[in-house]
């Protein structure tokens, strides 16, 4: 778990870069990704995080401010948004157990966050996950990510 919470961390430091600096091309930021992870399958990973995330950015954007309330996304911390749209990203696409997925982005808001970071993500990831991401943890099961109502369609409220 280690290992993928590093390339997790890469991957944030990724995102974190488009956010603050939007024109830079994205081969800047596979470049980084290869540089600082040398396993490829770490390095397969973070990548697939980052297009994902680019790849989804206004429907996660979306989801995220409609689950945290009274919070426009640009009144959050740049890290914490960042960190917001990795673990949405996840819950609703990847293949990690829920759970997982948020005890990891709660780590990189402690880690890189504000001392608020941590229960801000908590919170929000929490209510999307209880919104969107019926995954079947409680019984065990860890399979792909489905969102219970394609988040696209989902009632908006």
């Amino acid at each position: 778990m280690l290992r993928r919470r590093r390339a997790r961390e890469v991957a944030l430091q990724v995102l974190y870069e488009d956010d603050l600096n939007p024109h830079i091309a994205p081969s800047v930021g596979e470049q980084f990704v290869r540089r600082r992870l040398r396993d490829p399958r770490l390095v397969a990973f973070a990548l697939n995080l980052i297009a994902g995330v680019r790849r989804h950015a206004a429907e996660l954007d979306r989801l995220i401010e409609q689950t945290a309330a009274n919070w426009s996304l640009a009144r959050m911390a740049v890290v914490d948004r960042n960190i917001l749209r990795l673990g949405a990203y996840e819950m609703l696409y990847g293949h990690t157990p829920d759970r997982v997925v948020l005890d990891e982005a709660i780590e990189l808001a402690k880690r890189y966050g504000t001392s608020h970071s941590a229960q801000f993500v908590n919170g929000i990831l929490d209510r999307l996950l209880h919104k969107y991401a019926e995954k079947g943890e409680d019984s065990g099961a860890s399979g792909a990510a489905t969102p219970a109502c394609p988040p696209s369609e989902a009632p908006s409220g």
